[in-house]
């Protein structure tokens, strides 16, 4: 692959996640009954910047899981050597019964992972609302699927592919496109 361009940067990812922290507070009139869920494997590390930026605005911490949906996804390529899906755990340290879920991700694409991200969270319990917050949403939507919160809107064609690299992944922090 050819990266073509960086299209964010690390002052532009920490904005993005800023004003995305705010529109939660706001669209939830605070973080009461507020938790929120990253998907394996970036959105745990924007689920938990996320959260840092809402202790700072509020004053208080909200509370922060992590969801594996490997057992959920309709296109399982990742096997052990036994052929067995390679499953990493979730942990969400409260119950998610009536409460308001903000599910976490880097990337917004099909909409694949997020509905294995739902079906994860409802074999968990039944929360009051379901809400997405992504760093990109670079559309190509193969089901129903959309974000209540965007960092960035990032229209690509199929021949491209949008990479996030993050610092406690990465060693990097932007977010850039290529070409396949």
């Amino acid at each position: 692959m050819n990266q073509k361009a960086v299209v964010l940067d690390e002052q532009a990812i920490g904005r993005a996640l800023t004003r995305i922290a705010h529109q939660i507070i706001e669209k939830n009139k605070g973080i009461d009954d507020c938790i929120l869920v990253g998907i394996r494997t970036r959105g745990i590390y924007l689920a938990n910047r996320l959260a840092a930026k809402i202790e700072e605005i509020e004053g208080k911490a909200i509370a922060v899981g992590e969801i594996d949906i490997t057992l959920y996804r309709d296109d399982l390529t990742k096997k052990t050597e036994n052929q067995e899906p390679l499953v990493k755990g979730s942990n969400i340290p409260v119950g998610i019964n009536n409460k308001k879920v903000i599910l976490v991700d880097d990337v917004l694409y099909t909409g694949r992972t997020v509905r294995a991200g739902l079906d994860a969270l409802i074999d968990i319990g039944r929360p009051a609302v379901i809400q997405l917050a992504v760093l990109v949403d670079r559309g190509h939507r193969e089901l129903p699927i959309r974000a209540d919160y965007v960092g960035k809107n990032i229209p690509t064609s199929s021949e491209e592919k949008i990479v996030v690299e993050l610092t406690e992944v990465d060693k990097i922090e932007q977010v850039s496109i290529f070409e396949k």
